[in-house]
């Protein structure tokens, strides 16, 4: 079978960074980086700026497409955002990921106004996913109001002046009530989530997808051996952090050994994260436009880019 991939290692889509300026000072990437996340400069210019060229030329590809097919039609372009989605695994680094991406493709000149939605904001609300007995399926597929998501995608993609996504407050791991956020017209929309590539259960008769509204899609990968770790590290971090606040909803595990903290960890991960990445977000891998993948210690370590 013919190879729908083109795979570079490290250096030789290091190289394709071509003259592309570093616009990230060191303070920047501070701002950006997640827990326990030890992503450098030297990562930002090896690997997000040869990515920010390529979309910033997909991009306009795309803005040129949609002006041709208005002058052919004899009516105005509406202006529809590129919409870019990033999917992957519970602490692989897709947040962190995200919004560096951001902050760099907001700095090119021909697309300055790049948001950024998470799909965390489409969960059901607790309240909802107790009643109907998933309140352990958190974060898979059955979770999402997977309708609600569409048609903010599809109002978005129509050229509506303003569309709004529900807010979500890993705080108090609910969906926060009568809070949305605005997103009005960007050049650039990434959509970062645990199952944006998803197709639905086999035999589903699902008219349309999420993937469906993506012009461009990002999967971040990694060994799982390695993404149950950093789910290890990252969770023995809240528990020093966010954990103590008593508006947490895991407040509970605030006072736990470390011992106990790292089983408590590892029975999650066992039970749920590994499960959801194995059934559901790991088979959507293939589907990406573009697979990071990452060793032990969190750099990009080769990438696959689909052919066209």
């Amino acid at each position: 079978m013919t190879e729908r991939y083109v795979s570079f290692d490290r250096q030789q889509w290091a190289e394709l960074r071509a003259a592309t300026p570093m616009t990230l000072r060191e303070a920047d990437l501070e701002n950006l980086r997640g827990i326990n996340e030890r992503i450098d400069l030297d990562e930002v210019a090896a690997v997000y700026l040869p990515l920010t060229r390529l979309l910033n030329l997909y991009v306009s590809a795309t803005q040129n497409l949609h002006k041709v097919s208005a002058t052919f039609l004899g009516t105005l372009a509406p202006k529809v955002p590129y919409v870019i989605g990033v999917a992957g695994s519970v602490a692989v680094g897709k947040s962190t990921f995200a919004r560096i991406l951001q902050a760099l493709l907001a700095r090119w000149p021909d697309h300055p106004k790049v948001d950024l939605i998470t799909t965390d904001g489409f969960l059901h609300p607790n309240h909802v996913l107790e009643e109907r007995g998933i309140m352990n399926r958190k974060g898979f597929p059955e979770s999402y109001d997977t309708r609600n998501l569409l048609k903010f995608l599809r109002e978005l993609k129509s050229g509506r002046p303003a569309v709004q996504a529900p807010v979500y407050s890993h705080v108090v791991y609910d969906i926060v009530d009568g809070e949305h956020v605005t997103v009005c017209q960007p050049d650039i929309l990434i959509l970062e989530g645990l199952n944006v590539l998803q197709v639905g259960a086999p035999g589903s008769e699902a008219a349309e997808f999420v993937s469906d509204y993506f012009d461009f899609s990002i999967y971040i990968d990694a060994d799982e051996d390695d993404i149950e770790q950093w789910y290890v590290d990252r969770f023995l971090s809240l528990c020093d952090s966010v954990f103590q606040n008593p508006d947490s909803f895991f407040r509970h595990f605030a006072h736990l050994s470390r011992d106990e903290a790292i089983a408590t960890a590892r029975g999650i991960w066992q039970g749920i994260n590994g499960l959801n990445l194995s059934e559901n977000i790991e088979p959507t891998r293939e589907r990406a436009s573009l697979i990071l993948r990452k060793g032990a210690d969190h750099r990009v370590s080769d990438v696959r880019l689909r052919k066209l």
